[in-house]
Parts: C-alpha cells; structure tokens; sequence
C-alpha cells in the first residue's frame, strides 16, 4: 500500500509540473536602453554652454566700462581699448552660435544682440533727432538700431578710420546707451541657464527624465546637431553668400571693423565645441558617441571642421575686398563649410536619430 502511495505521489508532481510547464509565459527581453548621452548632455550644459555665457557677459560688461571711459577721458588711447573690447566680445559670442536654441532663441536674445546690417539711414535719423539717448529709449528702437553693430559703428566707422575728434556728445550717449543694453542682455542670457537663475541648463541636464523641454535624451541632442548645421548654413549660405553673390559690401557682417572672417571662424569653432564638448576646457562631446558608432565617420568629420576653419583663414583680407578680388579661395571656403553640414545632415544626425 505505501508502495502504491509513493508511485502515486510522483504521477501527482509530475502532472502538476507538466501543467505549470504548460501554463509559464516566456520572459521578455528586457528593451535596448539605448546609448546613454547623460555625460554628453551634462557638459555641453557645464562645460560648453555655460561657460560661453558666462564669458561673453564678463567681457560685455568690460566694453561698457571701456565706452564710458571713453567719453570720460577721449584719446587714441581710450578708444583703441574701447575697440579691442568690442573685438574681444565678438569672439565668445560667435563661439554660442552654435546652439541658438534655448533662452536665446525664445527669449529673443539673439536679434537683440546681433541684428545685422546696421540701417545707417535711421541710426544717422536717431543721431539727428533731439530725443535723449538712454538706455530706456534706445530699448525701444528697432533692433537693427542697436546691438553689436551699432556699437561697432559708433566705434570704428569704416574700416576703423574715424578719429577721437570726431565723436560728438550724441554719440558718446548713444554708444553707452546701447553698450548698457548689450551688458544686460548678455548677463541675461548668462542667467537663464544657470541653477540660480532660470536654470535652462535642467532641462537639458535632465532630458528624459523630467524635462518639460526634451521628454527624451535624443531629442536633446538632436537639437544639439539641428544648432550645429544652422550655423553652417548661416555662414556658407548667408554671412558668406549674401555679399559675395551680391557684391554688396554692406551685407557684409562686421564690415567696420573688419572682422567678419574670425567670426567666421569663431561661428565653424562653435560646431567644434559642440562636437568635441567643452569651452576652452577637455569635456565629453557628442564626437565620444560617434566614435563609439563610427570611428572613420568622428575621424573624418573632424577633420572637415578644421578645413573649414582653415579655408576661411585663406580668405583675403579685408573680407569686404575680398568679395570682388579672391572669389575662388571664398568659394573654396564656402564648399568646405558645406562639407560639414553634408555630414551633421546625412550622417551624424542619423545615428541620433537611431537611438
């Protein structure tokens, strides 16, 4: 009798076996998470963005304080360092052209700072009136009335010929006035993606992970590359290709103090900060997830941003002179630039897009 039992306990264990066996679902795999761009994001936020800012409004507040001391106490030699502060402050500028996304986009910085050409006609219509020149009312000009290129104006004329002698009172007003405006914006600007600030810098930070901005990583750095190609655009076919298919040396931008081939430069350097990751400073780009995909394709692409750089360096100078005298080597530059744009377009934002 127990014999019996035991035997029908096994018959039992199996069949209730056989029947969990049966009923078990397979275990799904687990999703690709994809690759993590968290290191990415984190210092095109801290070591790229911010920094530029941050660098852009101390030497914006430097220009004011060389403009004002130029009205103070005119000279040759006030006003030279009145103009090396305007150049200085071109450069980190130019370096943020590279992600005009962000506060700077919907916060209109960017017309505000650097609407160009200047409208000569009604920046002389504003000189000749007896409005006062302060801050408050020159804020409300249109923005081609004030910003980079007015002050540029102000301080240099063409080609940097005007003398100490020939500032007048309006114009010392003028040029603060709108040399206050450009501080402010550029503090701004600083702010707005900064934690004490309005901490846009979280919401890329944070991408996919509580961002109101980018509900994922790769929208983030889709937009990271989206900024990138629009200032090879600009620059191949616009800075560059307005007033060389023209002819016209008042498109040309930073025509008075002829120094519109570093911004050039400056604007393809800041697709190379964004790539490469940082400002002045060793940081994690988006070239460590292209490598990662592609090591020819983050070689070769490289090596396309500095031709570029390069061929612009080629360039004549002054570039307004150039327009008519160096056609082949502007050309030359032009095709380059759009190299690197062929390549963030059909290839580098395809693998972001894969992700």
């Amino acid at each position: 009798m127990k014999r019996i039992n035991f035997l029908l306990g096994i018959i039992f264990a199996l069949s209730l076996s056989a029947c969990n066996s049966k009923d078990a679902s397979p275990v799904a795999p687990e999703p690709d998470p994809g690759y993590n761009f968290s290191p990415i994001l984190t210092d095109f936020a801290d070591k790229t963005v911010i920094p530029t800012y941050k660098d852009l409004s101390v030497v914006a507040s430097e220009l004011l304080t060389a403009v004002q001391n130029l009205k103070d106490n005119p000279s040759p030699a006030t006003l030279s360092t009145a103009r090396a502060k305007w150049v200085a402050s071109r450069s980190p500028w130019e370096k943020s052209e590279g992600f005009l996304f962000g506060p700077v986009d919907f916060n209109g910085f960017d017309p505000a700072l650097d609407t160009w050409p200047v409208n000569r006609a009604d920046l002389e219509a504003v000189l000749a009136s007896d409005t006062p020149l302060t801050k408050s009312s020159v804020d409300n000009l249109d923005n081609a009335l004030k910003g980079f290129h007015t002050i540029e104006f102000l301080l240099f004329d063409e080609g940097g010929i005007k003398t100490i002698d020939a500032f007048t009172p309006r114009q010392y007003d003028y040029l603060i006035a709108t040399s206050e405006l450009l501080r402010d914006a550029a503090g701004s600007l600083y702010t707005s993606w900064i934690a004490s600030g309005e901490n846009f810098r979280a919401q890329v930070v944070n991408a996919g992970a509580g961002s109101n901005t980018y509900t994922t990583q790769t929208a983030a750095v889709q937009e990271m590359v989206n900024g990138m190609v629009g200032i090879a655009d600009e620059v191949g076919n616009g800075k560059i290709a307005d007033p060389f298919t023209e002819r016209d040396t008042r498109l040309v931008e930073s025509q008075f103090s002829f120094n519109s081939l570093l911004d050039f430069q400056d604007n393809i350097r800041s697709i190379q900060n964004v790539y490469t990751g940082g400002y002045n400073v060793e940081a994690v780009g988006l070239d460590e997830f292209v490598k990662s995909k592609n090591p020819a394709l983050d070689q070769r692409f490289q090596a396309e941003i500095q031709t570029a750089i390069e061929e612009i360096g080629k360039i004549s100078f002054p570039f307004r002179d150039a327009l008519t005298t160096d056609g082949p080597q502007i050309t030359a530059a032009q095709q380059a630039i759009a190299t690197v744009q062929r390549t963030l377009e059909g290839d580098i934002l395809p693998l972001v897009l894969a992700e």
